[in-house]
């Protein structure tokens, strides 16, 4: 029998800040931040909840009980929609896991001595994932599905993007591939950013920001750095498409068009070990889970509230959101504007 409890909310004074994260800039709405607590006979709060019961649109969704799977612990409120690039390519916001990519595809697709460097090619090329990490020097820097840091090799041209590893230089670095139809998962970098060029061979190669994209075949757990550098031409990419050296300076990033839809991860740094959960629409949409969201994944800007139908604090942020506690919204999103 579920415990009969009354929520009651008390407002504590915040400092209104300006934020800028990752080059994008945050406007807080209120002064007022929305401290939540619940009496009863048990004290909900947070991401402590041991279970939540979710009604959207209808649809009766149960969220995980106690469960230590992230799998398990995914819902989905609305689909998220998908948005073409060039040559086919499909472009979602999130990671590959909060999309529910299939296993042993795309990224996570190995071949017979247990690396991606033998794996199947048409398999292969299924989906890429490009999501902001933090790996040893260069920080921040980019991450596959696997967690294998991406390069970009500084003999390349972006105006035409070209590459200049070929023969022999793709056994040590193998270039990020795609087929026409794949799917590219974004967490922490901008659609606009993405495209793919022709290789010599005839296989289409991932760009960020006009630059060709490489692994390093001598990286082979998450966080393995160990082509960084290499000759003073190869290095870590960033997500605007930098060699990840403190020396190198960038424009500044166009402004980002309204968003259709967005992926709210449980955890920061759009975590795969903490649930998630999709949202998409146009206008106000309330949140299934309200309350545990950390970071997001958005196809464009957002504007979040604090309390449902698009009601109490707000802040619009543009884009992903790798912390919302840096910006004050951590557990705090009930309900996105999108457009």
């Amino acid at each position: 029998m579920l415990a009969k409890f009354v929520p009651t909310v008390a407002y504590r004074r915040n400092s209104n800040k300006l934020s800028n994260l990752g080059g994008h800039r945050s406007a807080l709405g209120s002064r007022n931040r929305p401290d939540v607590r619940f009496t009863g006979r048990f004290l909900l709060f947070g991401k402590r909840l041991a279970c939540v019961l979710a009604v959207t649109a209808g649809v009766l969704s149960l969220a995980a009980c106690g469960s230590s799977s992230p799998e398990s612990a995914r819902t989905w409120s609305a689909p998220v929609r998908t948005v073409e690039v060039g040559s086919g390519l499909v472009v979602l916001p999130g990671t590959a896991k909060s999309n529910n990519a299939q296993p042993k595809t795309g990224d996570w697709a190995t071949g017979p001595d247990g690396t991606p460097n033998t794996a199947e090619q048409t398999t292969a090329r299924a989906w890429v994932q490009f999501k902001v990490s933090e790996a040893g020097g260069p920080d921040p820097i980019l991450v596959n599905g696997a967690g294998l840091t991406l390069y970009r090799f500084d003999k390349d041209t972006v105006k035409p993007s070209k590459s200049a590893c070929g023969g022999e230089c793709t056994k040590i670095w193998p270039p990020v591939l795609v087929a026409g139809g794949s799917k590219i998962f974004l967490a922490g970098v901008k659609k606009s950013s993405m495209g793919s060029i022709e290789r010599s061979d005839g296989s289409r190669q991932v760009t960020i920001d006009g630059w060709p994209v490489y692994r390093f075949v001598k990286d082979v757990k998450p966080g393995d750095t160990k082509g960084h550098g290499a000759g003073g031409t190869w290095f870590g990419v960033t997500p605007d498409g930098r060699n990840g050296s403190a020396a190198e300076t960038t424009a500044p990033s166009e402004e980002r068009q309204p968003a259709t839809s967005a992926v709210l991860f449980d955890g920061k740094d759009f975590s795969d070990n903490e649930a998630s959960q999709g949202l998409s629409g146009d206008g106000c949409e309330n949140v299934a889970r309200p309350g545990v969201t950390s970071s997001i994944a958005a196809s464009g800007s957002v504007k979040i509230w604090s309390e449902r139908d698009c009601k109490g604090r707000s802040l619009v942020v543009d884009g992903d959101v790798t912390d919302l506690a840096e910006v004050g919204f951590d557990n705090a999103v009930v309900s996105i504007f999108f457009g």
